[in-house]
C-alpha cells in the first residue's frame, strides 16, 4: 500500500470516527431525561420525559430534601408492559398507543382521530416571592397541535392550581371531544375518596369509596347550576383514610361553574389516574386555527399530616389569592324573606329598617318580589327578567328606601336573578330568542323559569345592565344578593344556530359568558360586597368566588343540619365566606340557632318584632360577641376537634395567628336520652404551649349562667394536652367559649 494511500485511509478512519462520537454522543444527550419538579414549601409533583420524549410523572408528595434526587426517581420504576409507559402522563392523548382514559381527544381537520403528544420545552417564571408558574410545551409531532401545561405554585399555602392551553395551526377547525384541566398520577396501597352528593337542602352529603379497579366518576350535567346533586369538591387519602391530624391526604377541587367530571381510574399497578375538567358530555368543542382554549383551573393541596392542615391551606390561599376581598371584613345582616316572602310594601319594608337597627346590624337585604309590573313578582311564576321596581309595592323606588335605611342607621342591598327569567314576563315575549329553550320541544321548567342565553353577547349585556342600572341609579347600594335557581333544561341557543356554531358550545360558552358580566361587573364596581347563591349552594366554586365575596350554602337552615353542611365546606371553604344566617325554619332555641351560625359570616332572617324582650337583648348581646371574635373566626386557623358524624357532638376552635385570642364552638346534635353529654374533656388546638389563656363562656341566655367557674386560667399546653369540658347537655346544647392570652 502506498503511503498516499495508507494516509487517505487513515484519514477514513478518523472520519468515521468521529462521526461514529458525533453519533454517539448526540444519542446520549438524546436519552438524557429532563426532569421538572414542581414544588411548594413542603410537597412536590415531579415530571420526567423517558428515552422517546413522552413527559411523566413520577412523583407526588413530600418534598425530597435535594432537588437533584428527584432524577433518580424514575430509575426505580419497573413496568414491564408496553402501555404502561404513557399510565403517568400528565396529560394522555388518544387515539394512538394509549389504552387508558384520556386527558385530551381530538379529531384533526384531515378527520385523523390519533393525537401524540412530546415534550418540546419549559420555562418556570417567578411571579413574586410565593408564587411560580411553569409552562410545559408538548407537541405532536406528526401535526401542528401543541398543548402547554400550566402548574401555578403557591409555595407558602402548599397550594397548586393547574389548567392546559390547547392550540392548533391546522387549515381549518379541529373538533376536541375532550379536554381535561389536570390530569394526575399516584401511588399507594389504597385509596379512600371522600366525596359528596344531595340535592336542594340536603347539601354536602359525604360518601366514602374505597377505589377498586375502574373508574369511579364525579359529574354534572346540570348546566346553571352545576352543583345541585354533586359538588366538584373532594378528598383523596392515600394508604389509608386520613384523620384530621394523620395520613396523607389531597384537597381537589374544579373551579368552573358549569359542568364538569372528576374521573378516578386505577389501572393495572393499582396506581391511580386522576382526570379533571369540563365535562365533555354534549360539548365537542371545534377550535379555530390559532384559537387557545384555556381549560379552567383544577386547585389541589397535598398534606401529609391529615385532613386539617390540608383544609387550613387551602383557606389560607383562598383569602389571600381567591375571595374577593377574602382579608377584609364582612358586613352583619338582616333580610326580609322568612319575615315577608313576597307580600310586602313600603311601609312594612321601613319598619323592618328600624328593626335592623334595633338589632345591631351593619345592612338590611330587600330578597325576591321588588319588581315587575305588567307581570307582578308576586310569587316565583311571573315578572322574573322585568328588572323595574314594582309601582304598587314600591311606588317611590328603590332610592326611597335607600334613603330610609340611611335614616335609620343602616345600609341597604338587594336580591337578584339576572341570569334567569319567566316565561310570564315581558322579556320572554320580546326575547324568546335570548332564551335557552328547544324551538322544537315542549317548555320544561325548573321553578318556573328558563336561563337566558350567555352565549350571546346581547344577553350578557343585558345582564351587566340589569346591576349597572341599580348602581347609577342607586350609587350607595351596598350589597347584591346573586341568585340562580334553574337548571338547564333542552339546551339549544338560537344565537348559536344564527352564527353557524354548534350546539355542543353552549354549555361551555355560557359560562364564558357569565364570566364576562362578571368580570365588567367587578371593573366598574369593584368592591361591593356580593352574595353567590344558588337556591343554596348549586354553584359556587374557585373560579366564580374571583368575584364574590361570600356564599350561601344551603337554603336548609335547620341548625342541627347546618352544623353538618357547614362542616363539610370547611374543608374546602374558609368561615369568611361561609353566609349563616339564623332563621325560624326550626323550633330549636334562639341561642343554639345564633351559635351555630356565628361559625361564619352570620346574618339574620327573623322577624325582630316577634322577638321576646330576653331574645331581643340576647341577640343585641351575641351581636356584639360577635364583632369582637370575628376576626378569629373570618381570618384565624380551623381546628376540628370533634366530628358530629363520630359522635353526637360537634366541636371546633379557631385561633389568630398570634395565638393569643381563640374561641371554641361546641354543639350537641341530638337531644336523646341527653346524650350530648361528654364526661372527658375536649383537646383545642393551635393555641402556643407557653401562654397562659383566660377562658370565659359567651352568648349566654339572660337569666343563665354559666356551669364553668369564673376566672378560669389555663396554660396552652394543658388546654392542648388535657383539654376543657364544656359541660354539654340537654339544658346546655351550645357552648362557645373565649380564649384570651394573659400577659
Amino acid at each position: 500500500m502506498t503511503l498516499k494511500i495508507k494516509t487517505m485511509f487513515k484519514k477514513s478512519q478518523l472520519f468515521i470516527s468521529l462521526i461514529a462520537f458525533t453519533c454517539t454522543n448526540y444519542f446520549v444527550q438524546a436519552q438524557q431525561n429532563v426532569t421538572i419538579p414542581i414544588e411548594t414549601a413542603k410537597n412536590s409533583l415531579v415530571l420526567q420525559t423517558d428515552k422517546d420524549n413522552r413527559l411523566g410523572i413520577v412523583h407526588f408528595g413530600k418534598k425530597l430534601l435535594k432537588t437533584s434526587d428527584n432524577a433518580l426517581i424514575s430509575q426505580e420504576l419497573r413496568y414491564n408492559d408496553s402501555n404502561a409507559g404513557i399510565y403517568n402522563s400528565p396529560y394522555t392523548p388518544s387515539g394512538t398507543w394509549n389504552l387508558v382514559e384520556p386527558a385530551i381527544q381530538i379529531t384533526h381537520a384531515d378527520g385523523n382521530s390519533s393525537l401524540e403528544l412530546k415534550y418540546v420545552s419549559h420555562q418556570t417564571i417567578k411571579i413574586d416571592d410565593n408564587v411560580t408558574q411553569t409552562n410545559i410545551l408538548l407537541k405532536d409531532p406528526n401535526y401542528p397541535v401543541e398543548v402547554t401545561l400550566c402548574y401555578k405554585v403557591y409555595a407558602k399555602e402548599n397550594v397548586i392550581e393547574q389548567w392546559s392551553l390547547i392550540k392548533h395551526q391546522e387549515k381549518k377547525n379541529i373538533l376536541m371531544q375532550k379536554y381535561a384541566s389536570a390530569n394526575m398520577y399516584f401511588s399507594a396501597d389504597n385509596y379512600v375518596l371522600h366525596h359528596y352528593h344531595g340535592g336542594w337542602a340536603e347539601e354536602m352529603k359525604t360518601e366514602e369509596t374505597l377505589l377498586t379497579a375502574g373508574i369511579k366518576t364525579l359529574d354534572s350535567k346540570l348546566g346553571t347550576r352545576a352543583n345541585l346533586f354533586q359538588p366538584p369538591t373532594f378528598m383523596l387519602s392515600f394508604d389509608r383514610q386520613a384523620t384530621e391530624d394523620e395520613g396523607k391526604v389531597m384537597l381537589g377541587t374544579l373551579a368552573w361553574s358549569g359542568n364538569f367530571k372528576i374521573d378516578f381510574e386505577v389501572d393495572s399497578y393499582h396506581n391511580l389516574r386522576l382526570l379533571a375538567g369540563i365535562n365533555p358530555h354534549a360539548s365537542e368543542y371545534s377550535l379555530a386555527p390559532n384559537q387557545e382554549f384555556k381549560t379552567p383551573s383544577f386547585i389541589s393541596t397535598f398534606s401529609d399530616n391529615g385532613k386539617g392542615e390540608a383544609s387550613r391551606n387551602m383557606h389560607n390561599w383562598a383569602r389571600k389569592y381567591r375571595i374577593l376581598d377574602g382579608e377584609g371584613s364582612r358586613l352583619t345582616l338582616l333580610n326580609n324573606w322568612e319575615a315577608t316572602y313576597f307580600d310586602f310594601d313600603e311601609q312594612k319594608l321601613t319598619g323592618l329598617f328600624k328593626d335592623g337597627k334595633k338589632l345591631g346590624v351593619d345592612l338590611f337585604l330587600l330578597d325576591d318580589g321588588w319588581f315587575a309590573n305588567k307581570y307582578p313578582r308576586n310569587g316565583d311564576v311571573a315578572g322574573l327578567g322585568d328588572w323595574q321596581e314594582n309601582r304598587k309595592k314600591l311606588p317611590n323606588g328603590i332610592g326611597y328606601l335607600m334613603k330610609e335605611a340611611t335614616k335609620a342607621g343602616i345600609k341597604f342591598g338587594i336580591w337578584v336573578e339576572p341570569e334567569m327569567v319567566n316565561p310570564k314576563s315581558e322579556l320572554y315575549e320580546q326575547h324568546k330568542d335570548w332564551v335557552i329553550r328547544e324551538p322544537e320541544r315542549p317548555e320544561h321548567y325548573f321553578r318556573n323559569q328558563l336561563p337566558l342565553d350567555l352565549s350571546n353577547p346581547e344577553v350578557q349585556d343585558f345582564v351587566f345592565g340589569v346591576l349597572d342600572n341599580l348602581f347609577t341609579k342607586n350609587p350607595d347600594l351596598a350589597f347584591i344578593k346573586w341568585d340562580c335557581n334553574a337548571v338547564t333544561y333542552n339546551a339549544h341557543s338560537m344565537y348559536l344556530q344564527k352564527q353557524g356554531l354548534p350546539q355542543t358550545h353552549l354549555y361551555v360558552e355560557y359560562v364564558k359568558g357569565l364570566y364576562k358580566v362578571l368580570e365588567r361587573i367587578r371593573t366598574k364596581f369593584p368592591k361591593v360586597p356580593m352574595m353567590l347563591c344558588s337556591g343554596g349552594g348549586g354553584r359556587v366554586d374557585y373560579e366564580a368566588l374571583k368575584y364574590f365575596t361570600e356564599f350561601w350554602l344551603s337554603d336548609n337552615t335547620d341548625p342541627i343540619e347546618r352544623i353538618f353542611i357547614q362542616w363539610e365546606n370547611s374543608y374546602f371553604y374558609p368561615a369568611i365566606a361561609h353566609c349563616n344566617h339564623i332563621t325560624d325554619w326550626s323550633k330549636v332555641g334562639l341561642k343554639f340557632r345564633t351559635d351555630v351560625a356565628m361559625m361564619g359570616k352570620m346574618g339574620y332572617d327573623i322577624v325582630v318584632s316577634q322577638l321576646t324582650e330576653k331574645e331581643l337583648e340576647f341577640s343585641q348581646k351575641a351581636l356584639e360577641n360577635y364583632k369582637r371574635i370575628n376576626p378569629v373566626i373570618w381570618k384565624g386557623n380551623l381546628y376540628r376537634l370533634q366530628n358530629p358524624w363520630e359522635k353526637p357532638f360537634a366541636s371546633v376552635n379557631f385561633c389568630n395567628e398570634n395565638q393569643d385570642h381563640a374561641v371554641m364552638f361546641n354543639y350537641l346534635t341530638t337531644n336523646r336520652f341527653d346524650t350530648g353529654y361528654n364526661p372527658m374533656p375536649i383537646k383545642l388546638k393551635g393555641l402556643s404551649p407557653t401562654k397562659k389563656y383566660s377562658v370565659k363562656e359567651i352568648n349566654l341566655f339572660p337569666g343563665t349562667t354559666s356551669t364553668l367557674k369564673a376566672d378560669l386560667v389555663y396554660t396552652g399546653d394543658y388546654l392542648m394536652t388535657i383539654g376543657i369540658n364544656p359541660e354539654l347537655s340537654g339544658r346546655r346544647s351550645s357552648v362557645i367559649l373565649e380564649f384570651t392570652e394573659v400577659k
